[in-house]
Formats: C-alpha cells, structure tokens, sequence
C-alpha cells in the first residue's frame, strides 16, 4: 500500500531540491518571450484568416522556399513532424498549399501556397514585419545587431 506524498515535509519545510531561477533560466524566458510574440502575431492572423501559429509558419517557410517537402519544413522550422503534418494537411483542405511531385524524384512530394495561400502570404508578411519593428522597437540599431548575433550564436551551437 502507498502513503500518499506530502507536498510539504513534516517541519513545515519544502523538501530539499535544486532551485531553478525560472527569471534566469534561459530555455524558460525564451519559451515565455516566444509565446508572447507569437500570440501577438497569431492575433493579426488567426482572426483574419482562421490559421494557426503552426499553419503560419508553414506559409511563411513556403512563401519564401517553394518546392519544399513537409520533412524540410519541419526542419527549417524546428517543428514537430506531425504538428506540420497536420497543419499541411489543414491547409491543403483550405486549397492554400499546392502538392506536386519533385522534377527529378517522382516518389518526393513537394508543397507550395496557391494563389489563395499567396494571397494570405501577401497580406500577412507585411503585418509581420510592422510587427517585428514594434517588438523591437525598444531595442537601438546596435541591440538588434548584438540580439540577432547572439541567436546565431546560440543557434550553431546546438546544431553541431
């Protein structure tokens, strides 16, 4: 029989753990900034155009690369396989992808916006970066430089 687990030990104390400074903890404050934004972001687009976070991010990815796989939007995006997936196939529903077959290897499935999928593409990109410009506003030119250096940085790192 188990004993059920006190949150709090017998001396009004909490248990001995490691403390994680969840304001210094960088995969958490990344996590929360990113969240902010990207609800900000969802807000100009979902209401508009019923898409999700996931959905945009695949437009985005196929407004600038066309002729790419779901495989190769997942890794350019750092999603899930199967949350895009599932949003290609939302989209696809929608009519705003396209599915075609690769020039040369006839058993690789490639993606690209439709006209409709451009046309949200279109409208959308350029609220994203008025946007961007209010996110960083508070930021001087040579912060958004030293930011956008250290991204990179950050970025190769956990690549290699």
């Amino acid at each position: 029989m188990t004993q059920p687990v006190s949150p709090v030990a017998g001396d009004g104390q909490a248990p001995e753990h490691a403390t994680l400074d969840l304001e210094t903890f960088l995969p958490y404050r990344l996590s929360v900034l990113t969240n902010h934004i990207s609800r900000g972001l969802a807000d100009i687009y979902s209401e508009r155009f019923g898409i999700s976070v996931t959905e945009w991010r695949v437009i985005a990815v196929l407004g600038r690369d066309r002729g790419l796989s779901a495989n190769e939007v997942a890794e350019r995006t750092a999603m899930d396989k199967v949350a895009v997936s599932r949003a290609v196939a939302r989209l696809l529903e929608r009519e705003l992808l396209l599915r075609g077959m690769h020039d040369s290897d006839r058993r690789r499935s490639v993606l690209a916006l439709s006209p409709a999928g451009e046309a949200v593409y279109d409208v959308v990109a350029p609220l994203a970066l008025e946007y961007q410009q209010r996110v960083m506003a508070p930021l001087d030119a040579d912060e958004r430089a030293t930011l956008l250096r250290l991204m990179d940085k950050l970025e190769a790192s956990l690549a290699g």
